[in-house]
């Protein structure tokens, strides 16, 4: 009787749940839908925090004029972003709705991404909560969870990337960083689900737009190859040999077997599914060559793409303000040492690579993380459209990052570089009353709190998967006894 009350008392706690999670969705659609129609969107499309060279919509509007003048969209060295993109959102640039706000069809497509992208971010993290559950249990750790409680990671995490700030002022600010999101959830989606196409598709799309989630080729391999998110090799190796010598009961081998059997899936890596996606990585490469080689091919082919959007991108040659700080430096640093400054930014991603694939391999979605966090602090032109996809993504272990340290002040922190960013941005700007060191510190303030989040971040999940591992060690040693 007991079991059937609580039973219901589950059941309809999740009731409740999915009507509140469908809610809050509902209300931040209305919510981006009011901002829209507010006077010229609030201004917050001329914000560097918010559109980058790369991210304009109003740069994207003046390459698609000049595609239509028949004059080559990277001419002016205004646009240098993707020509499938001005294939999209070109057209909606130049229709205008009598008695509607300007760009309201760019605006509401935004708006759509978004969706779609929250949508992505609770599937995968349905996929994954579902995974790290199934590997718990076959642990005996399943208990323990149920007694600090599972939140609903994946509504968690698409509701934080739903209401977080960042998303809202990229989405409304006319800004492509939501199309660029959506590109790379739909690989880490594919990848988690083991939908080989899609993960190639979202991988080499997201590649081609902004160059800098190439690097999330190695967490994609990793989702084929060993799966979603696991608990460490160690502890299904301590499970399915040490608890054989304890006693031949029938509940001790059976449970043994489990172990033993997910121990299999996790050591075994998937090459067949690798292989598939290098394979549609070509033709879907071959595939994306081919359209811009169409746009482009009477403005200069592709090697004037390359030049105007890669190129522009390595060799940092807008040196306007944004939330980085490659700009300021490269402002102040002699020609002479430019090149060599140059190759240590962004070979200094490059090295991290490597050791973090390593440790937390057994991890791909928070090594998918931990990736995008770093590319933010050290790629030339970001946005808080990139801060607000690697803070959703950390959302999606929101249990195993229950006891994450200096979470109230990187809070406090990312609130107040929010709201000291465009200050200090006016008072050197428009007042004239301060220079460049004034927001050039809450671009270092914003960097710092990124690395924090990082360190932090990284230290609580190993602390996590220590915390398990002692739980399995004390179980062992008490069934042994």
């Amino acid at each position: 009787m007991s079991s059937t009350t609580a039973t219901a008392t589950t059941k309809t706690k999740q009731k409740h749940a999915r009507s509140e999670f469908w809610t809050c969705f509902v209300a931040s659609v209305a919510f981006r839908l009011v901002l829209v129609y507010l006077p010229r969107n609030l201004h917050l499309s001329s914000r560097p925090e918010v559109a980058t060279p790369l991210t304009s919509i109003r740069r994207l509007a003046e390459g698609y004029w000049l595609k239509q003048s028949s004059m080559s969209p990277y001419a002016g060295s205004m646009y240098h972003g993707s020509p499938l993109l001005l294939l999209l959102l070109g057209p909606l640039t130049v229709k205008r709705i009598e008695g509607q706000p300007e760009q309201l069809l760019c605006s509401l497509l935004l708006v759509i991404a978004d969706i779609l992208n929250a949508m992505l971010i609770r599937a995968t993290g349905q996929s994954l909560q579902k995974a790290y559950a199934q590997h718990l249990e076959a642990l005996d750790l399943f208990k323990l969870t149920e007694e600090s409680g599972i939140l609903p990671s994946g509504d968690i995490a698409a509701l934080v990337y739903l209401w977080n700030p960042f998303t809202i002022v990229a989405c409304v600010g006319l800004s492509t960083s939501p199309v660029e999101n959506m590109a790379i959830l739909l690989a880490l989606y594919g990848a988690c689900k083991g939908l080989v196409p899609l993960a190639a598709f979202g991988w080499v799309l997201a590649t081609h737009m902004s160059l800098y989630p190439a690097i999330l080729i190695i967490p994609v391999i990793l989702f084929l190859g060993y799966g979603p998110d696991a608990p460490p090799r160690k502890l299904f190796l301590q499970r399915s040999y040490r608890k054989c010598g304890t006693s031949p009961s029938s509940d001790h081998y059976c449970k043994t077997e489990d172990a033993a059997d997910l121990l299999e899936l996790r050591i075994t890596f998937s090459w067949r599914r690798v292989m598939q996606f290098l394979l549609w990585t070509f033709i879907w490469g071959i595939y994306f060559l081919l359209l811009c080689d169409i746009s482009v091919r009477q403005y200069g082919g592709l090697s004037e793409m390359f030049k105007s959007t890669y190129g522009f991108i390595l060799t940092v040659k807008d040196l306007s303000p944004n939330t980085g700080v490659l700009w300021y430096f490269f402002a102040e640093v002699f020609d002479f040492f430019r090149d060599f400054f140059l190759i240590v930014f962004h070979v200094n991603i490059l090295f991290m690579i490597l050791p973090l694939a390593i440790r937390l391999k057994h991890r791909p979605g928070f090594l998918a993380f931990v990736y995008l966090a770093i590319s933010s602090m050290f790629k030339s032109y970001p946005s808080v459209g990139d801060s607000a996809l690697y803070l959703a993504v950390l959302a999606l272990f929101v249990n195993e990052l229950a006891d994450m340290k200096f979470s109230f002040f990187l809070f406090c922190g990312y609130v107040g570089v929010s709201l000291l960013s465009p200050v200090m941005h006016n008072l050197w700007i428009w007042r004239g009353t301060g220079n460049a060191n004034f927001y050039f510190a809450t671009a270092m303030a914003y960097a710092c709190l990124q690395i924090i989040l990082v360190v932090e971040s990284v230290s609580a999940m190993l602390n996590h998967d220590r915390k398990l591992r002692k739980i399995t060690t004390a179980q062992l040693d008490d069934g042994k006894s």
